[in-house]
């Protein structure tokens, strides 16, 4: 596909989801989270493109977070940034020294990274005035951490697109939620992004996520539309179908009941429902 039309793809995808989720709002000052990944720049890069273009007025600026990692080299993205003209700040804190020594080798890093940068993140969301914080989480990661969720947490929860934090002052929105993660890696080299590569979680091997990740692309080449109808199916909960009883009246179904003496005047419509 040519860079033309993954700009288009892009755009369209994420100017849908703020519009179906309401995610930016005239006067949001919205903190861009770019990790240097290929996601995180496609979100920064679309962002700036729609806030030239948008009918209301939004700020924005980007955050990424120098976390201490080995081989950091951040010069090509900061060179990238300016010539965007992009209000930025790379902010250091050296989370991967803690994470390495609280972590032994074979356990993973990311639960722990991950709640160290949130922190980081949010703290100076509210130090700088900031009211949204927009994270680079795709399609993929969405259907990818539904399954997980089944797997491994035996609930039904993901991603949502749009977030109120614990504390109730900082809404945490996905724009990449309808982007395939495909086109963000196709766009990235089509850009020639400065990536900068992730060593922790990104160089532990056989990590649950990617065995998801793996399961989904296995079944999508039997069928192509796995991935986009589970996607779907996280709007389209259908409560009296599951099991949980704090979404449903279970016990109190009885009183809906239609009692009947005969059974022709309902037998069409039991056919219908199985």
């Amino acid at each position: 596909m040519s860079k033309e039309k993954l700009q288009k793809k892009l755009l369209h995808y994420i100017g849908e989801a703020i519009a179906h989720f309401h995610l930016i709002q005239e006067g949001d000052r919205v903190l861009v989270c770019l990790s240097g990944g290929k996601d995180s720049w496609g979100m920064v890069w679309a962002l700036n493109e729609l806030s030239k273009k948008s009918k209301i007025s939004f700020k924005l600026r980007v955050l990424t977070l120098d976390q201490g990692q080995p081989g950091w080299d951040d010069r090509a993205l900061k060179e990238r940034l300016e010539a965007m003209k992009i209000d930025y700040e790379v902010l250091t804190r050296d989370t991967f020294s803690i994470v390495k020594e609280k972590i032994p080798e074979n356990k993973t890093y990311c639960s722990l990274c991950s709640r160290l940068r949130r922190g980081i993140i949010y703290r100076y969301a509210r130090t700088h005035g900031f009211n949204k914080i927009a994270l680079g989480h795709h399609r993929d990661d969405l259907i990818t951490t539904l399954l997980m969720s089944i797997f491994y947490n035996g609930s039904i929860k993901s991603m949502p697109p749009k977030l109120l934090n614990d504390a109730k002052d900082l809404i945490v929105i996905r724009p990449l939620c309808y982007v395939q993660e495909a086109d963000l890696k196709e766009f990235a080299t089509a850009m020639e992004f400065p990536i900068i590569p992730c060593s922790l979680c990104g160089s532990q091997a056989n990590l649950q996520r990617q065995s998801i990740k793996s399961l989904i692309n296995q079944m999508s080449q039997n069928n192509p539309k796995i991935p986009s109808n589970m996607l779907h199916a996280i709007s389209n909960i259908a409560p009296s179908q599951l099991m949980d009883k704090t979404y449903f009246d279970f016990r109190g179904l009885e009183q809906f009941q239609i009692l009947s003496n005969g059974l022709e005047a309902h037998e069409d419509r039991d056919d219908e429902e199985l």
